[in-house]
């Protein structure tokens, strides 16, 4: 099977061609503008399908490129695919147009609350969603997987979730938002259910592929823990974090995306898919690695021992060391 991975120079989508690769597919990779519609045609001419992995993921670039970028983007991947006589798509959106939902954990039959879509990638990762299920209802054999949080190594630029993790390993981020949490994945794992979603995907679904839910708090403590630091202790009320925001202290809409946790259940992908997540303190493990490779180095024995400790704890258990909240 040839197979056109889109994004593959980024985290998710580099993860996302290896293990397509490892399954025995034929993968290109040649990065082409996503509005250059007669080069993605010429690109995927000859391939089965297309997995559709790149974004713009950002806070703080310019809306209008996040919209072009992630809306007329996907918009010209769809028309150029059916020129080319691509048979699949896979399109990869985010866990965060399921949700949050207050009081639970969010499924693939919920929706983000309407206060979040002022922030330009969630409404703009909504709207590109969309063409693609309206595609699908018009025929084409697309599939929609909705990542949650994805860590592990090969973050370098790195992502706003990459620049979280970093600041907690360096001891730049010594608070977190009180009452918030993320549901977060081996980025391995996310790649290897994009994998299943080519090949068992229904057509017209979309599949949520996460781990584990964790608080913000033990989330930054994980990390601090692997690093070799004390866990971040200052608890910052959302109002006060809502209010920082309101002046510029901090990022508006990274604050207003954290105001209920962003938890996720994967039980769809499971019964569907056959997804399984493993644990996750390897992948924030080499997460950490990678963010201090360089600028700590006498953290790095610290890490080495920890990371031991993880992969034998992970080995001896099926179940992941850090406590679940799904």
């Amino acid at each position: 099977m040839e197979i056109y991975v889109t994004g593959a120079s980024g985290f998710v989508g580099g993860h996302v061609a290896r293990a397509l690769s490892a399954r025995g597919a034929d993968v290109r990779t040649e990065r082409v503008d996503l509005l250059d519609g007669e080069g993605l045609e010429r690109v995927m001419r000859g391939c089965d399908a297309v997995v559709n992995v790149a974004a713009l993921y950002s806070y703080v670039a310019d809306p209008a490129l996040i919209e072009r970028v992630n809306v007329e983007g996907t918009r010209t991947l769809i028309d150029a695919a059916a020129r080319a006589g691509v048979r699949r798509i896979v399109h990869t959106s985010t866990a965060g147009t399921c949700g949050p939902v207050e009081g639970r954990s969010a499924t693939e039959a919920d929706g983000p609350p309407a206060y979040e879509l002022r922030v330009p990638y969630k409404r703009t990762k909504l709207r590109a969603e969309r063409l693609v299920l309206e595609a699908a209802r018009r025929g084409l054999d697309a599939v929609v997987v909705n990542p949650t949080t994805p860590v592990g190594d090969g973050d370098r630029k790195p992502t706003p979730t990459g620049a979280m993790i970093a600041g907690v390993a360096r001891g730049k981020l010594r608070g977190y938002v009180a009452g918030t949490g993320l549901n977060v994945v081996d980025v391995r794992d996310v790649a290897v259910g994009h994998a299943l979603a080519l090949e068992h995907g229904r057509r017209g679904e979309r599949y949520l592929l996460g781990g584990v839910n964790l608080s913000l708090r033990d989330l930054f403590a994980a990390i601090a823990a692997i690093a070799g630091l004390p866990a971040p202790w200052v608890r910052v009320p959302y109002t006060v974090a809502r209010a920082a925001s309101l002046v510029g202290v901090v990022n508006r809409h990274e604050v207003r995306l954290a105001r209920l946790p962003m938890w996720f259940e994967m039980e769809k992908a499971r019964s569907d898919l056959g997804y399984a997540a493993g644990p996750v303190e390897p992948a924030l493990a080499r997460a950490v690695h990678e963010a201090l490779r360089g600028e700590r180095p006498g953290a790095l024995e610290t890490y080495l021992s920890r990371a031991r400790e993880i992969h034998r704890a992970a080995a001896a258990s099926a179940e992941p060391a850090i406590p679940s909240r799904m």
